[in-house]
Order: C-alpha cells, then structure tokens, then sequence
C-alpha cells in the first residue's frame, strides 16, 4: 500500500490518500506496455506518404539508344529509377497503419502505466484546482509550487474540466487528459503525474481489484 500526500495549490501538505498498485496490476508487464505503446503511436501515423513509380513520371517509354555497339551500358526509357527524373524503384503507396489489441490488454496496460507511476513516485496528488476562470498564470504557479516547473506533466482531473484545459494547454511539455480518457501513452509520455483527489478516488473504485474473501 503506497500513502500518497495531498497538496493544496500553494504546495502545502493538506492530507493523505492511499493507493495500492497491486491492486491496479499485481505486476508490470513491460512488454504489454510496449506492445501498447506502439499500437498508440501507429493509430497516429497519418500514412500519406506517396512517390510515383516509373509508371507515373513524365518522359517517353524510347529505348533512350541501342543495345550494343555505342561502348555504353545498355539503358532503357529514361522513366528508369536509374536516371534523375525517373520513377522510384519501390515507390511508397498511401498506408493505412492502425490496428488494434484486444480491449483487455489495452485497460490492463493502462493500469500498468498508472501503477508504474505510483512505483516509482512520479504521481502528485492536488486536493483540487477550484479556478473559476481560465487563467494560465495560475496553472504555472500550482506547477512551480508543487516543484514540477519545466517537467514533462500529464494534468489528470476526474471529469472533463473546460476552465483547467484551456488554463494549462498554453504550457510547453503539459498535458491535460481526465482520468477515463487515460491509456498507456498518455502515461508513459510524460515523466510525473498530477492527478487530483477526486479523480483518485475514481480509480480507486473502478480499477482497483476488490480483495476476495478467504474461503470459509
């Protein structure tokens, strides 16, 4: 059982709150994190890229000269991926890169990555943002009172929070992401957490396993 400090925005000690990774994930699979990951990042892949082919490029299809006798390597059109200007060998074709691992997998690895937080103390927990306007100024001074000025942040709040979005989305290296919209890479990609109470709480109740009684 980890015991994690509550922070208020001025960085003062305003509680404690308990959450055991090993009833997120009794352990940490690195390779279905890795699997994850990589999924994430390929469903991003545009796969647009496109080059013509010998096929597609401007020029005549004329033996440029004979075979033999003009003391030359023999040659064919001038659309050949040989000559400048002719078309690629193996030209790259528009690609669709998405796929998909079994849903399972991907909320199992996204327990994985929260409880790696909790392991290696990355995770920070606010008591609350209460803004009632959207303003950046005080966003980067909860980070710099909570020591994470400069740091590769993943804001998490227990709904999606509008004012918080728009205060924080300004801010190099942060991002902002309510807590049921998390998966694997959103974790992974930045180095420390900052999730709120509340949406603590709600992990603690959706995804933490609920101990089995002892057989009687």
């Amino acid at each position: 059982m980890a015991t994690l400090t509550v922070y208020n925005r001025q960085g003062e000690q305003v509680g404690q709150v308990e959450l055991d990774p090993r009833e997120l994930a009794p352990r940490i699979n690195k390779q279905l994190l890795h699997d994850a990951v990589v999924m994430y990042q390929n469903n991003l892949r545009q796969g647009s890229a496109k080059t013509k082919g010998r096929g597609e490029v401007a020029g005549s299809t004329r033996k440029l000269y004979r075979q033999k006798g003009t003391g030359h390597a023999r040659m064919g059109s001038r659309r050949t991926n040989l000559r400048r200007g002719g078309g690629h060998c193996f030209a790259k074709r528009p690609r669709d890169w998405s796929y998909r691992l079994p849903r399972k997998a991907l909320q199992q690895a996204t327990r994985m990555a929260v409880a790696s937080k909790v392991i290696d103390e990355q995770m920070v927990v606010l008591d609350a943002w209460g803004l009632e306007e959207p303003k950046t100024r005080e966003v980067a001074g909860t980070l710099k009172a909570l020591g994470l000025e400069g740091a590769s942040v993943l804001i998490v709040t227990a709904g999606l929070d509008p004012v918080v979005y728009r205060s924080a989305r300004n801010i190099p290296r942060v991002d902002i992401c309510p807590v049921a919209e998390l998966n694997a890479l959103r974790v992974l990609r930045s180095r420390m957490m900052l999730i709120t109470q509340d949406a603590v709480q709600w992990v603690k109740e959706n995804w933490c396993r609920q101990p089995v009684a002892a057989a009687g």
